[in-house]
């Protein structure tokens, strides 16, 4: 691939992101003037990092990047897709999730989850003699399920599985996903600045290779302000998964807002 046919390829998908996110806003406060009762919330947010992490923590981009997260719907069912880019524009990943939050209670919630994706890569295709870069984009199907119990109204623990089906040749087939995981939303560090922080332990098998591994988050926000700073760090303990390094962190800059709408009557 040219750097002319990689510029056209970015320029297509950036043209993609924004007519997605147009129509999604258009959909919302249309919503809004006609009708909330199937909509009642749009946000999103945007962050920008020195290394971007994968849905699966134990793999990273291994540069910066830039991801979109958005999130339209009501209290029971949401549309969360994820747009994610090397820093320099090249696509990496588009997420389309489907979320259903399947039981909440004061104690207790259960989501489910399930979603299509194109994970892209960079390979090398040989045409005529003449070898050049090209992008793949790679298909996956995956599900999710999320009991989450909460000891306190900003403590919670849970357990998170996903199980994920890849449709290329030459990736993975079967991806397994489990983590025990705890959530501290609200540690208060002054009237102003609170942390949040979000520690687990996972097991990862993908098709034959399998591991285990420790990670965590910590973000650190101020209240009523859409900036925080947020990192996340990654150790594998025991793996036959190949990957970069063993162990992955990034440190990212997010921008984050959310609209709320009020049902007619």
């Amino acid at each position: 691939m040219t750097q002319t046919d990689k510029n056209c390829f970015t320029l297509r998908a950036l043209t993609t992101l924004v007519f997605v996110f147009s129509i999604s806003t258009h959909v919302a406060f249309s919503q809004k003037v006609d009708s909330t009762k199937s909509i009642n919330h749009f946000g999103g947010a945007v962050t920008v990092t020195n290394n971007g992490i994968s849905l699966l923590p134990s793999f990273s981009l291994g540069k910066p990047a830039v991801m979109f997260d958005m999130s339209v719907g009501n209290k029971k069912l949401s549309f969360e897709p994820q747009f994610r880019f090397a820093l320099e524009g090249k696509p990496w990943s588009f997420i389309f999730w489907w979320r259903y939050k399947l039981l909440k209670t004061d104690k207790f919630t259960i989501n489910v989850g399930a979603h299509p994706a194109l994970v892209f890569q960079t390979v090398l295709v040989t045409t005529n003699g003449v070898t050049n870069e090209t992008l793949e984009a790679q298909r996956y199907l995956a599900a999710e399920l999320s009991p989450n119990y909460f000891l306190t109204k900003d403590i919670s623990i849970g357990v998170y599985y996903l199980h994920a089906n890849g449709f290329a040749e030459s990736g993975t087939k079967s991806t397994n996903f489990i983590t025990i995981n705890s959530n501290f939303s609200n540690i208060q560090l002054s009237e102003q600045f609170f942390m949040k922080f979000n520690p687990q332990v996972f097991y990862l098998k993908m098709d034959e290779a399998d591991g285990y591994y420790v990670t965590a988050s910590v973000a650190l926000a101020k209240k009523n302000f859409p900036l925080s700073l947020q990192s996340i760090m990654s150790q594998a303990i025991e793996t036959n998964i190949q990957a970069k390094s063993d162990f992955v962190w990034n440190v990212s800059l997010i921008y984050s807002f959310r609209n709320e709408f009020v049902k007619k009557s």
